[in-house]
């Protein structure tokens, strides 16, 4: 359910940057960012770099962006 949270007008203007270059909206760069941290909170051994990795191979799996590998 969508609700209104007050953020200061620096964090906007960082998520509106980031956004626009990501090809995001300015909710979705924040709720990006927030996911990226919480992993990172609960993972803290975990690269950014592999956690996009992960979050990356999980849209293709729900996009149907996959193919079964073949063992032998």
């Amino acid at each position: 359910m969508p609700q209104s949270v007050k953020l200061s007008d620096e964090l906007i203007k960082q998520a509106r940057h980031y956004g626009d270059v990501y090809h995001r909206s300015t909710a979705k760069q924040i709720e990006y960012w927030s996911t990226i941290g919480k992993i990172s909170e609960e993972n803290p051994d975990l690269p950014y770099s592999f956690i996009k990795e992960i979050l990356l191979a999980q849209r293709e799996v729900l996009s149907g962006d996959v193919t079964p590998y073949e063992f032998g």
